[in-house]
């Protein structure tokens, strides 16, 4: 390696760690994060996930619905990538994907993820683990058209995580499927599954700017849902 090479190296590693330590988090100073008191918390998750969910859209945060997927490979190693919640109810945590894609292959094998969801605008996390099964393909049919018109163009592209030749291939199928969209509003995609992941355990982490952060654990137990507080 060529020391100027060398040096670009070090300046860069300069620069990023000189913007991390510029970065501040829930400054006390200036940073307010509301309460959250956890005797107060329903029974069950999803009562706590829906107002929180809906408080998060009321304080304007950037995409509440997206939220990391992490899924094992066949060997055990983790994946993580961000998807877009479809729905929550007793019957789990929805999402989409292909049924041949990284993550639709992983879940086949191994049938249990986590789910993160960040909403740093109220200083406040969610984290969900649990099995995870795919709905029926006339129930995942149903998922994807109702959605948009590029939502059914990305889902009749296909060929989710195969390796792509150049860009030029990806304009050409990616203007077919456009174009058979707008064309067949219901036209289907077999491979495409709505998943549910149905929680075993549950947890919501409130920031606080003192670092006293408050982390309310759900987890199962016979039927039912026993609560929790973590240290932070």
């Amino acid at each position: 390696m060529s020391h100027e090479h060398q040096d670009h190296e070090d300046a860069q590693d300069r620069d990023l760690h000189g913007l991390l330590r510029s970065l501040r988090v829930w400054d006390p100073e200036v940073t307010t994060l509301p309460p959250f008191d956890p005797a107060s918390a329903p029974d069950a998750p999803l009562p706590l996930f829906t107002t929180w969910f809906a408080e998060a859209v009321a304080a304007g945060q950037a995409e509440p619905h997206t939220m990391s997927l992490a899924t094992s490979d066949d060997a055990g190693l983790p994946d993580v990538r961000i998807v877009m919640l479809h729905g929550a109810d007793e019957d789990g945590w929805a999402f989409a994907t292909h049924s041949g894609s990284r993550k639709g292959r992983q879940l086949a094998s191994r049938p249990y993820a986590a789910l993160g969801f960040y909403w740093p605008a109220l200083g406040r996390q969610v984290r969900l683990r649990g099995p995870v099964t795919a709905a029926p393909a006339a129930e995942s049919q149903g998922d994807l058209h109702a959605r948009s018109t590029g939502a059914l163009a990305a889902a009749l592209t296909g060929r989710q995580s195969e390796v792509l030749g150049s860009a030029e291939e990806l304009a050409r199928a990616s203007q077919e499927a456009w174009e058979r969209a707008r064309r067949e509003p219901d036209a289907p995609v077999p491979s495409w599954t709505l998943y549910r992941l149905r929680p075993d355990e549950a947890e919501f982490f409130q920031g606080d700017e003192r670092r006293r952060h408050v982390r309310l654990n759900y987890w199962r137990e016979d039927g039912g849902w026993v609560r929790e507080l973590l240290w932070p």
